[in-house]
């Protein structure tokens, strides 16, 4: 649920929610590239990162994994998918690193925190010392999934945001909302400015997958859709301005 919102100071808006998780894909870190990390675009986002920190927002992120392995394409091409969604929970540990070194840069202080334990490049996920770090107003990226193959990375999102209790999951896309057809085939795609979780399962509208939606549904999570490609796009919704899908109960 949404905090009160404060009185807005100076040029500062007051922010919608207090603790917010942000899901972004992998492939959103590649750029105009086919394959990888483009580094100006990490920068970029974790400029858009830094600009909601900077109204005091506490901020988990997962990313996805997609730009370096995708699990069900490598169990599709005849790799055991347990095997192949492992590597893809290791591509998100590779992504996460990248966004944490970009934050750094900018200052803000940073914990990538796995759920597959590997000590030397970043700590394991114990819910009260993650809690801590947000509570400190340290963001935190969630990498390697729920630790467990055959769920995404969605999911992951989904499960760390209620464990953390977020008050809303935003989730980036290369679109300004949910359309009932894609809005880059069709020029008459239609865009919710909002719509429900069983809408979303019963029209198949490809928010996240059918888990993710359906556990933000039992724990009454909203979820925000909106473009990352926007520059203060981030910014602009928690202080109540942009274009955005708002999927609720």
């Amino acid at each position: 649920m949404p905090a009160n919102h404060p009185e807005s100071h100076g040029d500062t808006p007051a922010a919608t929610y207090s603790r917010v998780m942000l899901k972004i894909s992998g492939e959103a870190l590649m750029g105009d590239q086919g394959y990888g990390l483009h580094p100006p675009t990490v920068a970029r986002i974790a400029q858009e990162v830094k600009t909601v920190h900077d109204l005091g927002v506490e901020i988990c992120m997962v990313i996805g994994g997609g730009n370096i392995f995708r699990g069900l394409q490598g169990s599709a091409q005849g790799m055991e998918r347990t095997t192949a969604d492992y590597m893809g929970m290791l591509a998100t540990v590779m992504n996460a690193l990248a966004m944490q070194a970009a934050l750094e840069a900018l200052k803000i202080h940073t914990r990538v925190i796995s759920a597959i334990p590997m000590d030397q490049v970043c700590e394991p996920y114990i819910r009260r010392r993650a809690v801590r770090h947000l509570e400190k107003k340290r963001v935190c990226i969630f990498a390697a999934g729920t630790g467990n193959p055959y769920f995404t990375t969605d999911t992951a999102a989904t499960l760390r945001a209620n464990e953390m209790a977020c008050e809303v999951i935003f989730k980036g896309t290369k679109v300004d909302g949910v359309y009932d057809k894609d809005p880059k085939k069709f020029a008459d795609a239609k865009r919710y400015d909002t719509v429900t979780y069983d809408e979303v399962l019963q029209k198949h509208l490809g928010v996240m997958d059918a888990s993710a939606i359906a556990l933000a549904r039992d724990n009454n999570l909203p979820i925000i859709v909106f473009s990352l490609d926007e520059p203060g796009g981030f910014r602009g919704i928690l202080a109540g301005k942009g274009t955005y899908t708002k999927v609720h109960g």
